[in-house]
């Protein structure tokens, strides 16, 4: 009688754990579906060693490349930076493999010297001579590992608020997005992870744009709700775990990249601080155009994008003046 009785009991608390499951993923679906429709597909895709790359561009003349930070999208710069340079350069956003409608290869590991090829191999599809590539956060890291390893592929860097060093402290900010193991990423992206990120996006965002408010045209033009797919999460997770990888590693780099390199950083950012990623690379980087903002935050093309343009035209016009 009592083991028949235990027996119900696990059973009843199996289907329970098994409806409180398909719960979570009911409401990961619903999420995501309403994050499509509200900020669908704009750009072209292009195949790049198994990666689907989804990227819009603007204009003609010299090219641009943009790459997005941590958990972002080309929404980052189409929304603030597109529009605003005038006639002479032709303007290309990505998103990054994973992140917003980009697929990442079937076994990618999203370490930064594999996401430098992906760009490589971008810019080498699409035909564009030697870009000046803009890297916003996470997107700095890449475009440094680009100019280490890949140097004759591009004239130079213009990095926002750029991660250039290992720091423990950037981890524990986004300890939640440190989930080492592949199967518990997959898990979580497809069930508790999105519900949960929808219910905390508020003070994430307040976090991330701070000291600035967050615009009130974030979610949707700025894209904000892409980052709620089970995709993006795991992407945006699997980026986090990688980085410890190859940064330390590029840091003792830094004073191999000769090519015209900028950066531009807020003094207030509260995700990535100056002191640790700012103010050491003057010394790092050759003639490195240095530009500190007072009272500025993590998301410069959002607060200051006609700023931002000025700074990136000002590299560009160093680095193009170094291309036939």
């Amino acid at each position: 009688m009592l083991i028949s009785v235990v027996s119900w009991l696990i059973g009843g608390l199996l289907v329970a754990a098994a409806l409180v499951v398909l719960g979570f993923m009911l409401a990961t679906w619903r999420i995501a579906a309403r994050a499509e429709r509200l900020v669908p597909a704009c750009g072209k895709f292009v195949e790049i060693d198994g990666n689907r790359i989804h990227y819009v561009e603007e204009g003609e003349g010299r090219p641009i490349v943009f790459l997005h930070g941590l958990g972002a999208q080309l929404h980052h710069f189409r929304h603030t930076l597109f529009g605003r340079f005038g006639p002479g350069y032709r303007l290309i956003a990505l998103d990054r493999p994973g992140s917003g409608y980009s697929v990442r290869a079937s076994g990618a590991s999203g370490r930064l010297p594999e996401q430098a090829e992906v760009v490589r191999r971008f810019i080498e599809e699409l035909g564009l001579e030697r870009p000046l590539v803009v890297g916003h956060s996470l997107g700095g890291a890449i475009a440094l590992a680009l100019a280490i390893e890949h140097p004759t592929a591009i004239s130079g860097i213009a990095l926002l608020a750029p991660l250039t060093h290992l720091e423990a402290r950037v981890r524990q900010k986004f300890d939640l997005l440190y989930v080492p193991s592949r199967l518990w990423r997959r898990v979580l992206a497809r069930t508790v992870a999105i519900p949960a990120s929808l219910k905390y996006a508020e003070p994430t965002m307040k976090f991330i744009f701070a000291p600035q408010a967050v615009p009130g045209d974030y979610m949707v033009a700025g894209g904000g709700w892409l980052g709620l797919r089970p995709a993006h999460f795991h992407a945006t997770s699997t980026d986090f775990v990688a980085v410890e990888e190859d940064l330390g590693r590029l840091e003792r780099r830094y004073g191999e990249i000769v090519m015209p390199a900028g950066i531009l950083f807020g003094a207030d950012d509260r995700v990535i601080g100056i002191a640790a990623h700012g103010d050491p690379m003057p010394g790092r980087i050759i003639e490195l155009d240095f530009e500190r903002i007072q009272g500025l935050g993590h998301m410069p093309q959002f607060v200051e994008p006609e700023r931002v343009v000025a700074f990136i035209q000002r590299i560009a016009a160093r680095a193009f003046a170094g291309v036939a």
